[in-house]
């Protein structure tokens, strides 16, 4: 079983809320992170002897809930002493960064993490305080209270499952870890599907699937499943995406090798093949689940399946010429959209089906804000959630969380009154 845990890319972590001198130049002469020493992150940094300045190359991030995209900055920063000219006073140490696009939306109050990567690069997200990627990063990495000074988290043999994955991933961690047992996976994929050309995203999960076979239930716990088959195509797909992607390397762009508007085309196009891909898979496996369970339903897919302003709801249940008949009971209509990253996005689907007052979205995104959760209720769209991704919600939000199988309970329930 391929596997890949965050002791794999990070060495350690540290995190604080921004004060005044970190964050505002009209606070302070310099663009500096200092305290690291004493939350133990000196280890991963060294110790600068005099005057001795020590580079990193670090990628910093800003994203905020309402981000479409992370903001992104790759560059160096600078560790030193700020004392190393006054032998008669304690060293002090500090992290300088310079002035670029991230840099230009930090704000007093924001939380910052810093991790040292196994590349012996920096890696510097900031993102505001109570947000859902701070909830996500505190998550991750075991990081309890933290305030002004700096706190340190846990770097840990966890496996990183595929919610957490998309989770950093999204915020532009780059995740390639090459896996003892990709070989072995590589012959077995190539076999299967050849060595040319990738296969659809159905013929995949398809394959994904019966792999694991017998040791999921489908019927029993869906929940579970679900999560245990887009990991594992997830895994699948990385290994085959890799092989694929370095024979096109090989390959070059141009005849001269320096194609490079080719290249760029190239990289974008498997970038939103990752992103279609992995939606597509999810939609897919849910369609399986509520097959399985003999749920009636329709996906938006296909010529007349819109409900008003031509939207196209992910799944509904019965069907859409159901919905789009006035007489049929709206007690037995539902609709349930499928994310499997929310953000922003979950508004899209309040606007889906007018004639249904409660609408349902399903995500894998783990540890979203309760600002965030409270709007959704505020809004009338109840979240549904893989039962093992609820430990990472609060108390508060854990008793309103549905899982999928009380999801599929409930409409089995309407539809065979």
């Amino acid at each position: 079983m391929l596997s890949d845990k965050v002791s794999d890319y990070f060495d350690g972590v540290a995190a604080k809320y921004l004060r005044p001198v970190d964050a505002n130049p009209n606070k302070s002469n310099q663009h500096e992170i200092g305290g690291l020493p004493s939350a133990g992150f000196m280890k991963h940094l060294g110790t600068p002897q005099g005057h001795q300045k020590i580079r990193f190359t670090a990628r910093q991030i800003y994203i905020s809930d309402d981000s479409v995209v992370p903001e992104i900055s790759d560059g160096r920063v600078t560790w030193y002493d700020v004392r190393s000219y006054d032998d008669k006073r304690e060293p002090e140490y500090r992290l300088y960064y310079y002035p670029n696009s991230v840099t230009e939306l930090i704000s007093e109050g924001d939380f910052l993490l810093i991790a040292k990567l196994r590349d012996n690069s920096l890696l510097m997200i900031f993102t505001p305080a109570d947000s859902t990627v701070e909830n996500q990063l505190r998550l991750l990495f075991g990081l309890g209270k933290v305030g002004n000074r700096v706190s340190a988290g846990a770097v840990t043999e966890q496996e990183l499952y595929l919610p957490l994955r998309l989770m950093l991933e999204d915020i532009g961690v780059p995740l390639e870890h090459q896996q003892p047992d990709e070989s072995m996976w590589l012959e077995k994929l190539i076999r299967e599907f050849g060595s040319k050309k990738f296969p659809t995203t159905q013929e995949f999960s398809i394959y994904a699937r019966s792999n694991l076979a017998r040791d999921v239930e489908p019927i029993s716990d869906p929940d579970s499943t679900l999560i245990r088959w887009m990991d594992h195509e997830e895994k699948l797909f990385r290994v085959l995406e890799r092989y694929y992607v370095q024979e096109r390397l090989r390959m070059g762009f141009g005849n001269d090798g320096e194609d490079v508007d080719g290249f760029i085309s190239y990289s974008l196009s498997v970038q939103n093949r990752r992103k279609s891909r992995v939606g597509h898979a999810f939609e897919g496996h849910l369609d399986y689940l509520f097959t399985q369970n003999g749920l009636q339903f329709e996906q938006g897919r296909g010529k007349g399946k819109v409900t008003e302003n031509n939207s196209k709801p992910d799944f509904m249940f019965p069907g859409f010429s159901e919905y789009q008949n006035s007489d049929f009971c709206v007690q037995k209509l539902f609709m349930l959209g499928a994310k499997t990253t929310c953000k922003d996005r979950w508004r899209q689907v309040l606007t889906e089906a007018h004639r249904i007052p409660e609408k349902h979205l399903i995500t894998l995104e783990p540890a979203i804000s309760e600002k965030q959760t409270n709007e959704m209720r505020f809004h009338g769209l109840q979240l549904v959630l893989p039962t093992p991704i609820h430990n990472t919600y609060s108390e508060n939000q854990r008793g309103w969380l549905m899982g999928l199988s009380e999801f599929i309970a409930f409409v089995k329930g309407r539809q065979v009154d």
